[in-house]
């Protein structure tokens, strides 16, 4: 059995990986970790696990890999803490809030010897894993252009505060686009450029949406949109779609369509059911598999900077008004 714990429940996707971990049948939530102590013990007694306060204690008992869940301004902390640990690391998204500390991390593992995994869990979304495999089939002939969005709600609290998070939604949301056009076409991006700004009265200064015009090597002409523009009444959290046009045709995936309309006349509002597959399951499960087969994460480190040196650049260009070139 594999024994992972988790550094914090600061991130609400600790919460989904937690209750992925019982479920792949081959590792256990063996210890929770969390510098607030009253989240950290409820959670812990939420699935059955012990809690321990102290970091050092916690990187020191019988652990084979950690899970970093913290906000996002800490991953770089304690990603390294963990490797010097010998811990395997799978760490949310982003990796972290600038260039310089995801290479850190990237580095702290590589000479620690463990491996890194970074938490891009729209990977192991059929609808975009049948896309990735039909356009690497040339089915749809090679790629012009792109356009994707990733909106959902304002999740609140820490993901307001630039302190803690580095950035509002284009910080939040960019890095799995940038993730999965990477995955599916295998091409590096060249150029960034992105205007955002605070438009949905959303309880942060922060940016809360960000409008994204790339391109990537070959040429391919990349546009994304980014928001936190989703009402707290709507029925999930957000979205992630992407339309390829491509010299053979065009492409098109809502990956979070695998769902039922469902109308509750009781709570007197519409909701989604799901029917599809579990992408945090998919993502914990080869994480899993990494661990027991001790070798890389297939989600990388790398994959993780280079979805952050994307992000920055955005920033970048918002506060400069050009180009960014990588």
């Amino acid at each position: 059995m594999v024994r992972i714990g988790i550094m914090s429940f600061a991130h609400m996707h600790a919460y989904g990986y937690a209750a992925s971990l019982g479920q792949t049948g081959e590792a256990t939530l063996a210890a929770v970790y969390d510098d607030d102590v009253n989240r950290g013990q409820e959670a812990a007694q939420q699935f059955n696990a012990p809690f321990e306060a102290d970091i050092d204690a916690f990187l020191a008992s019988d652990l084979d890999a950690v899970i970093i869940t913290s906000e996002n301004i800490k991953h770089r902390s304690m990603a390294e803490k963990a490797a010097a640990a010998g811990k395997w690391i799978l760490c949310e998204k982003p990796l972290a809030t600038t260039v310089e500390d995801a290479a850190a991390i990237v580095e702290a593992c590589r000479a620690a010897d463990v491996g890194l995994g970074t938490a891009f869990p729209c990977r192991f979304a059929s609808p975009l894993a049948v896309l990735r495999h039909q356009v690497a089939a040339g089915e749809f002939g090679a790629i012009y252009a792109a356009s994707c969005t990733n909106n959902g709600q304002f999740p609140g609290g820490w993901f307001g505060d630039r302190d803690l998070a580095g950035g509002g939604a284009t910080m939040d949301h960019t890095v799995h686009v940038a993730d999965l056009l990477r995955w599916m076409l295998d091409r590096e991006f060249t150029k960034v450029y992105c205007e955002n700004g605070h438009l949905h009265g959303r309880d942060t200064e922060l940016d809360d949406v960000g409008c994204l015009h790339l391109e990537m090597e070959g040429g391919i002409i990349v546009s994304h949109i980014a928001s936190w523009n989703r009402a707290k009444s709507y029925p999930t959290w957000g979205d992630v779609t992407i339309e390829f046009i491509g010299e053979k045709g065009v492409a098109f995936v809502d990956a979070f369509n695998q769902k039922i309309n469902v109308y509750n006349d009781s709570a007197m509002r519409g909701a989604w059911a799901g029917w599809g597959d579990n992408p945090d399951l998919g993502l914990v499960q080869e994480f899993v598999d990494s661990v027991r087969d001790r070798r890389a994460p297939s989600v990388t480190g790398v994959d993780g900077l280079k979805a952050t040196e994307v992000t920055v650049a955005a920033y970048e260009s918002m506060a400069s008004g050009k180009t960014i070139t990588l």
